[in-house]
């Protein structure tokens, strides 16, 4: 069966140039012209991703994004948009965005991104809790406590907090950290992973003796229980 990708882009040019292009590599794909017009596509059809402009008629990408992402919080939602400073990035993946890509793309890359994300999808974690020192965090509840307490973090910050601490102790270079929780390439010329890395620090550490994340100068960041070289 062909996986469903629903378009939402207000430049009809645009849009049918990346449907002749998904259906070239096997997608099924479905049009929607404006925020209002893709929301209610997606909520009546269960598609397989979803690739959206920010800047649409009648509701914006970033309220579409967390609208559906409220309906079903593993909705894959791929952004694809002009707006490509640290911000705009910022904003997106905040609203529960799992890929951001700005305009001017290549095909290629944008199949690999799907291709990546349905995979991504489909993998469910064998390990359901993950521990380190008084942290804990349920990949199936998507619940985060320290010291008891629950902490509210957005979906990526949920995604890379599960993900330094599957690799707990280990340096992660920033192309990892975006290769791995991003689906990404690392733009050397943007610090989202380091405002990231940022938010989680003020949620996970702030208030708390003890310290869990750290970052390792010209190599990466490291999440460790009583890391030895404090920085």
């Amino acid at each position: 069966m062909q996986p469903s990708i629903l378009i939402i882009e207000d430049d009809q040019r645009m849009a049918e140039l990346i449907r002749r292009g998904l259906e070239e590599n096997g997608y099924a794909v479905s049009l929607a012209i404006d925020g209002k017009e893709g929301l209610s596509l997606a909520l009546k059809r269960d598609f397989d991703a979803v690739i959206t402009d920010i800047l649409l008629p009648s509701m914006n990408g970033l309220e579409l994004c967390k609208t559906l992402k409220k309906h079903n919080d593993k909705y894959p939602i791929i952004m694809l948009t002009a707006l490509g400073t640290t911000d705009d990035k910022v904003d997106g993946f905040d609203a529960g965005a799992d890929d951001y890509m700005v305009k001017p793309f290549e095909m290629r890359e944008l199949t690999a991104r799907i291709h990546a994300l349905l995979k991504r999808s489909n993998i469910h974690s064998i390990e359901e809790t993950l521990r380190i020192a008084d942290l804990e965090l349920n990949q199936q509840t998507k619940i985060v406590k320290r010291n008891g307490k629950e902490l509210n973090l957005t979906p990526k910050e949920f995604n890379l907090l599960a993900y330094m601490m599957a690799n707990a102790g280990r340096v992660l270079s920033k192309s990892e950290i975006a290769e791995k929780v991003w689906d990404t390439r690392f733009d050397t010329g943007t610090n989202f992973i380091e405002v990231y890395i940022s938010y989680l620090r003020r949620k996970v550490d702030k208030g708390f003796e003890k310290k869990l994340i750290y970052t390792k100068p010209g190599m990466g960041f490291i999440l460790k229980d009583d890391y030895e070289n404090k920085n």
